[in-house]
């Protein structure tokens, strides 16, 4: 349960930790592997969250850049989906991990045919909260997401291995196969500040 005299305190607890892991290794499964779990722990509870980074748009989607390791090795962004918003076919580049947290999500996987084009594989997945889903060259890094509730806003954790929002990614036509660079930048210019721990040492001066 999140402390209220330290609310965003599983986020930079999240930070930490990624940090120590990309520090010890740059081997994509292994970084895949360690994060699950500590993205599993922050989606567990929602309270963290800042209200300025949950806040759904009536057109687009959102992307609030949470934090971003000073060497550009990971980033975390929350999405958050407004009924019936979704992305285009896009890629990522780099690895990622995507932590359901509020809502659900449905994702549908793509793969490039001969010629250019692109063509769905598997099943869609439906992503409820708790659920983690992984994305890079190596795994699988062409789909779309879309927010499968009607009615309300749908809101996932990602983290990253890189500074995402500055990386030139690429939209697909499932049509006709043409690819178009992208970078996708980041909904708001701040990003919250989870080195304010004067309240939580405060409280504990007697």
């Amino acid at each position: 349960m999140t402390n209220e005299a330290d609310p965003i305190a599983p986020l930079r607890e999240f930070v930490v930790a990624m940090t120590r892991l990309v520090d010890r290794t740059d081997d994509e499964p292994a970084l895949l592997a360690g994060a699950r779990p500590l993205l599993a722990r922050l989606i567990a509870d929602d309270a963290w969250l800042p209200g300025e980074c949950s806040k759904p748009d009536p057109q687009f989607y959102r992307q609030y850049l949470l934090h971003c390791d000073p060497l550009e090795r990971f980033s975390v962004v929350s999405f958050v989906w407004g009924p019936g918003q979704k992305t285009p076919i896009h890629d990522h580049t780099v690895w990622g991990l995507v932590g359901m947290m509020r809502g659900a999500e449905r994702c549908r996987r793509y793969e490039r045919a001969p010629g250019g084009a692109v063509r769905p594989v598997g099943e869609e997945r439906l992503l409820k909260p708790g659920d983690i889903d992984a994305v890079s060259p190596a795994v699988g890094d062409v789909h779309t997401v879309a927010n499968a509730l009607g009615d309300r806003p749908s809101i996932s954790i990602h983290v990253y291995g890189a500074n995402i929002g500055a990386v030139r990614r690429h939209v697909f036509d499932a049509a006709t196969g043409v690819v178009k660079d992208f970078v996708s930048g980041y909904s708001i210019a701040t990003v919250p500040n989870l080195w304010d721990r004067s309240a939580a040492v405060r409280a504990g001066i007697a």
